[in-house]
């Protein structure tokens, strides 16, 4: 069963999984956070599997937003049951994971196995020609969303534009060639079975995981979103802080434990890299787009989501973040002082709370600085010279 027929799934999820938040107790969490990291991992054995059979790119993609359900759960509960001031919580939280832990993770295991297998050092992760249509996605997404951070709001007609977005995203991916075959002793255990089964068995095996895996998330989003809010209420802790933390960091270790397994091949580190880099594309255009169409069909009318003083500046400290990794990755490939700039700056507002606004101007004028250097021919910008490449080889030859 290949991912062409997965995209459905997610969307009918969706229409079910939004519904008020039902009272509970801080103990839900208990079997509500394994019930969601149980489903993310069936998910993404059903999504890696189901990755082997066609182009790379294109697969990378499903597979990301087939891994980032868990949290298109919590945040269509949070969006049906009008929480505003929560909506941007999980959703930045989950993105400044993606690019200031995962990024640097991905780099720092690749260079360790590098170190232990070859003795040398890893200068750098570099990325190949194809991996082009990713970082000019992220960077397209980011335009957008640089839009909706300037007006203050997200609207109906911002979901649409999102969703475009990503559907021009994934077509260009789908025109690629297939890459070169990955050897089947690279995947894990339960993917290399159902990939190594017969035809029938292959296609029971995946579509019974998907089933079973959002069957889960679909009973225990609610619980646990209700669980996080009952938490937080009980050691005074705020919601959005709390929901911004704690629910990312449940739904997204299985990619996390993907991808470090990706990268400890060291010449799959690429591949690990572009897979977060998907997932950063999926959550910055479906899942935002996600947020003003579900709150729109709740209340009733088209209403747009406004964005309070907190949202603003959490919403802008994550996307400076994301332009300063794009700009990293311009480039094509993210060298060692990157990750590690990556990493600390994600740390900083952790161990000091008032150093969040300085982080952010931080990320802005360095992503403008940059901007003027490649302007003026002194930084690399050769991702979009190869995505010119691969629009020409593969996308205006086809048309």
């Amino acid at each position: 069963m290949g991912l062409l027929q997965q995209p459905v799934y997610p969307i009918l999820f969706l229409l079910f999984a939004a519904a008020p938040i039902r009272e509970t107790s801080s103990a839900t969490i208990l079997w509500a956070a394994p019930a969601i990291l149980i489903s993310a991992m069936m998910i993404a054995w059903a999504a890696e599997s189901s990755q082997y059979f066609i182009a790379q790119g294109f697969a990378l993609a499903i597979l990301a937003w087939l891994q980032t359900l868990p949290e298109f759960a919590v945040e269509a509960v949070f969006a049906w049951h009008q929480e505003v001031p929560l909506l941007l919580a999980n959703l930045t939280g989950a993105l400044r994971l993606l690019t200031g832990l995962g990024w640097p993770v991905i780099y720092f295991t690749a260079a360790i196995f590098n170190r232990r297998r070859n003795r040398t050092p890893l200068g750098s992760i570099r990325l190949d020609q194809h991996h082009s249509v990713e970082v000019v996605g992220l960077l397209v997404s980011l335009i957008y969303i640089a839009v909706v951070s300037a007006k203050g709001s997200l609207t109906v007609i911002d979901g649409a534009v999102l969703i475009v977005i990503y559907g021009a995203y994934l077509l260009i991916l789908g025109k690629l060639p297939p890459e070169k075959e990955e050897s089947i002793h690279e995947l894990e255990l339960i993917p290399r079975k159902i990939v190594t089964s017969p035809r029938v068995r292959r296609i029971v095996l995946i579509t019974a995981l998907f089933a079973a895996g959002g069957l889960l998330i679909y009973y225990a989003a609610e619980p646990f979103a209700g669980s996080l809010l009952a938490i937080a209420t009980a050691f005074g802790i705020s919601k959005f802080v709390f929901v911004q933390w704690v629910a990312p960091l449940v739904s997204e270790f299985p990619e996390m434990a993907s991808t470090v397994y990706f990268a400890r091949t060291v010449d799959r580190a690429s591949m690990a890299l572009m897979n977060m880099v998907s997932s950063n594309i999926n959550q910055w255009t479906l899942l935002t787009a996600m947020l003003p169409i579900l709150y729109s069909i709740s209340i009733g009318t088209a209403t747009p989501i406004v964005f309070d003083p907190q949202q603003r500046i959490e919403l802008l400290m994550t996307l400076g973040q994301a332009l300063v990794g794009m700009i990293f990755l311009i480039n094509m490939e993210l060298a060692c002082w990157e990750a590690t700039v990556l990493f600390v700056l994600f740390l900083l507002p952790f161990i000091h709370p008032a150093a969040a606004r300085p982080v952010t101007a931080l990320y802005f004028a360095w992503a403008g600085v940059e901007l003027a250097r490649m302007i003026l021919g002194k930084r690399d910008f050769s991702a979009i010279v190869a995505f010119s490449e691969v629009w020409k080889a593969h996308i205006s030859r086809g048309a």
